[in-house]
């Protein structure tokens, strides 16, 4: 097989995590990797040795490279893939969430790839988790029935001692596009498309920041309402948590990150845990899931794939379009 050639952009957190477990896959090769930074680019150095190393996009064109995993801060996103694809440097685009900083600019990178030939993913990779890929199963069997209600969480207590004032929350984007990005693709990749009915948003850490978020949604196909509540700034929670309890009139389902618990009216009772669903993957580096979505995807790119693997930017794109109506509608309860 052709091996996969692929360019990190951006050798932050992200950056380090990807082209690690790229190393890992059979058949890939990182021949590039772009990070302005001098001290990260000689980290990157001992990391892949065989890279060629850059400090700008523009030096990547050119080169042989089909494949780009695009890992810098979201506003950069857009600029950046719309570089790489009109200057045809690559095929192929992995980028981290979100997959840009506004709807708009979400929508027309969606238009800019309608009739790419390479396949674009966004690293949602909540969807890679075998316990909400557990729950996804069972709510298409329909154990639930007709579904009425949902309530949806994203908590982590990354800024719960901040001093006030910071402004290392801006810096990660706000807590709708870094954690509760996640939270709002899983409930739409369960349930389709929604819309925002009401929302609100609460600053903690300073003035400006923005490290709360609860809203309601409606999706209106399915005559169904679900309750959000988002926030980086809770106590308890010393790693990330995402997790939905689903009422429906044959049961309820509740399921996080750990565990899924499934309780029907008639009286049937089961739970099951990570270690129940085979948690397991070829290289562990973070959580599994980020090994099953990389695999996904490069696993698309070398069979030649029919369609983008998910999420795809058009799938995306929606959580932009949420995340600009949440801003929206609190701005317009707050005027």
């Amino acid at each position: 097989m052709i091996p996969v050639k692929c360019a990190v952009i951006g050798l932050g957190k992200m950056g380090l995590l990807h082209g690690s477990i790229l190393s890992a896959i059979p058949n890939v090769e990182i021949v590039a990797v772009c990070e302005k930074s001098s001290i990260l680019l000689r980290i990157a150095k001992r990391l892949f040795p065989t890279a060629e190393l850059v400090d700008d996009i523009a030096k990547l064109d050119g080169s042989s490279i089909s494949t780009a995993y695009v890992t810098t801060p979201i506003t950069s996103h857009f600029g950046i893939i719309n570089y790489l694809l009109s200057h045809q440097i690559v095929d192929n685009i992995f980028v981290e969430k979100t997959l840009a900083s506004s709807w708009e600019k979400s929508r027309n990178l969606c238009k800019l790839v309608q009739n790419s030939p390479g396949v674009m993913m966004v690293g949602y990779m909540k969807r890679y988790s075998v316990t909400f890929r557990k729950a996804k199963q069972l709510l298409a069997q329909n154990v639930l029935g007709k579904i009425s209600s949902f309530d949806a969480y994203a908590f982590s207590s990354d800024f719960a001692e901040a001093k006030h004032g910071s402004k290392k929350p801006a810096l990660r984007g706000g807590v709708l596009r870094d954690l509760g990005s996640h939270i709002i693709d899983l409930t739409g990749w369960f349930f389709g498309d929604f819309e925002v009915a009401s929302a609100s948003l609460e600053a903690i850490v300073s003035d400006t920041s923005e490290d709360a978020a609860n809203f309601v949604a409606e999706v209106k196909n399915l005559d169904m309402t679900g309750n959000f509540q988002i926030s980086w700034c809770a106590k308890k929670h010393r790693m990330p948590i995402f997790g939905i309890s689903i009422l429906g009139d044959k049961g309820i389902m509740k399921v996080d990150d750990y565990s899924l618990n499934l309780k029907l009216s008639h009286g049937s009772n089961v739970s099951y845990f990570k270690h129940d669903l085979d948690d397991s993957v070829g290289f562990l580096l973070g959580e599994p899931e980020y090994y099953r979505e990389d695999f996904a995807f490069i696993e698309a790119i070398s069979s030649g794939k029919t369609k983008d693997p998910e999420p795809s930017f058009v799938s995306a794109s929606r959580t932009d379009y949420i995340i600009d109506q949440i801003k929206k509608e609190a701005d317009r309860i707050r005027c």
